[in-house]
């Protein structure tokens, strides 16, 4: 972690964050255009700020094109499956960005530090998962994996602040508040999955998140070199004459409209 930086300026960050939104936007027609497919992770501790930085991706993009996966736990019939087989179905087509809110890395943290997994069951998807991501290279998707890193003291910061607030403590899940109680074991869960699988060919990407406006910044800024792309959003646009209107609508008092209080 570094050190602790002044505050970001307001205005700075949020000229920033449009300019580069405005970048995502050229990213997603060309991925479109050119039918690529591009599937990125993110995983963290929780409170890490995956979330928010989401959020910023996806807040001006097409959800037609940039969509995120956010499943939720295994059904009976999922647990019966090949591991992997649920996320498979979530994998980018072409003309896709796919962003996992957590992905099949479960079985590497909290699947192991909660016990709903089996040791072997873990030892197999630590043996499996390089294999399985250098499948999805070499099939053509674009896999990039970012890890939010977030210190004990930030982390229980924004753990109290939920709580205190009403309008975010539905964001405190049992597994959130298990994951407080068990700090270390997330720790060595952690290391031993970057040993496993920090690849040459995946490697993860370590997003410094303690201060949550840099981290969005500097995520969204990587994404955007990690997958070179042209801006094709310039070619003019002209709008078609509209068709002579000579049909006759119904009266506005046979609809029904909302109250306007505002």
């Amino acid at each position: 972690m570094s050190a602790k930086r002044s505050k970001l300026d307001k205005v700075f960050y949020e000229t920033e964050l449009a300019r580069l939104q405005r970048e995502l936007v050229k990213l997603q027609e060309w991925v479109r255009q050119e039918q690529l497919k591009v599937c990125v992770l993110f995983e963290g501790r929780d409170a890490a700020g995956k979330g928010g930085t989401i959020k910023r991706v996806v807040e001006r993009t097409n959800p037609r094109v940039v969509r995120v996966a956010a499943l939720d736990k295994p059904t009976e019939k999922e647990r019966t499956q090949w591991y992997f087989q649920r996320y498979v179905q979530n994998l980018p087509s072409g003309g896709e960005i796919v962003l996992f809110d957590r992905s099949w890395y479960n079985r590497a943290g909290v699947e192991k530090v909660m016990g709903f997994c089996t040791d072997e069951e873990y030892q197999e998807f630590l043996r499996s998962c390089p294999e399985f991501e250098r499948m999805l290279i070499r099939s053509g998707i674009i896999l990039i994996k970012y890890w939010f890193s977030v210190s004990d003291e930030e982390q229980e910061r924004r753990f109290k602040e939920r709580i205190e607030n009403p309008e975010k403590r539905w964001k405190l899940s049992p597994m959130d508040l298990q994951s407080r109680a068990r700090w270390a074991d997330y720790s060595r869960a952690k290391d031993a999955m970057f040993t496993y699988t920090d690849t040459k060919w995946s490697p993860w990407w370590v997003v410094n998140s303690d201060d949550k406006k840099r981290a969005r910044l500097n995520c969204i800024r990587h994404l955007l070199e990690a997958v070179p792309y042209q801006d094709v959003t310039s070619k003019k646009l002209a709008l078609p004459d509209r068709q002579i209107d000579d049909y006759m609508r119904p009266p506005l008092e046979d609809q029904t409209f909302v109250p306007e209080h505002y």
